[in-house]
């Protein structure tokens, strides 16, 4: 076996997981979260029963381990991109597993804003499309570059587990030569690059968070 060659592709395989479903997430969690926020908020969007219809989804969603929603949703992910195994069928369930974490985290960086920023916006005359795109996710942006650093890193560990059963990427690459042969080094190996993908990601994740901090 080519060592060098099977870590290269087993890291590009992990990236490539952990970045497409982090951006779907991000692009499906981020309206969902918004509609949390401003479905509950008297002076936004108030609809009672939507926002505890999904609230109910949502906290649905978030209490099913990684593990059993991976397989419970094989026949969804084979229908989505035809098969069950490798890196474009771990991305289903990764996804769907962030996007419920996304929402409700983003939710509450949105409830944790002074709630004076709403009426301040209303009374400049700004819509409620005004009002998220230009003053809320603004101010947020920094609590929010956060929510999705710690939902990438959680990705990092949830597509090692789906390496477990066939999902590609570093975590099939410990088990199936770490693990299944005993062999200690590449065993080694994939946990120290884990390690670093997870320390870059966070240092990452604080340079913006600070960077875009106008608090």
């Amino acid at each position: 076996m080519n060592l060098l060659f099977e870590l290269l592709n087993a890291t590009l395989e992990t990236l490539f997981m952990v970045s497409v479903s982090g951006v779907l997430a991000l692009l499906l969690g981020l309206p969902l979260g918004i509609l949390l926020f401003s479905t509950r908020q008297i002076n936004l969007l108030p609809m009672p029963i939507l926002n505890k219809s999904l609230s109910f989804i949502v906290n649905m969603m978030r209490s099913i381990p990684f593990i059993i929603l991976m397989l419970a949703i094989i026949p969804l992910t084979r229908f989505l991109v035809g098969t069950s195994i490798g890196t474009s069928a771990a991305i289903v369930p990764l996804t769907l597993a962030t996007i419920p974490y996304l929402a409700r985290m983003i939710e509450n960086n949105l409830n944790q804003l002074p709630s004076g920023l709403i009426e301040t916006g209303q009374a400049m005359g700004a819509t409620t499309w005004q009002l998220f795109s230009t003053i809320l996710l603004n101010e947020a942006l920094p609590d929010i570059i956060s929510t999705l650093t710690i939902a990438l890193i959680t990705l990092i560990g949830y597509s090692a587990m789906a390496g477990a059963v066939g999902g590609g990427g570093l975590g099939d690459l410990a088990i199936r030569y770490g693990y299944q042969r005993f062999d200690a080094k590449i065993m080694s190996l994939t946990i120290v690059i884990l390690i670093v993908l997870v320390q870059g990601i966070h240092h990452l994740g604080d340079y913006w968070a600070k960077r875009l901090n106008h608090r």
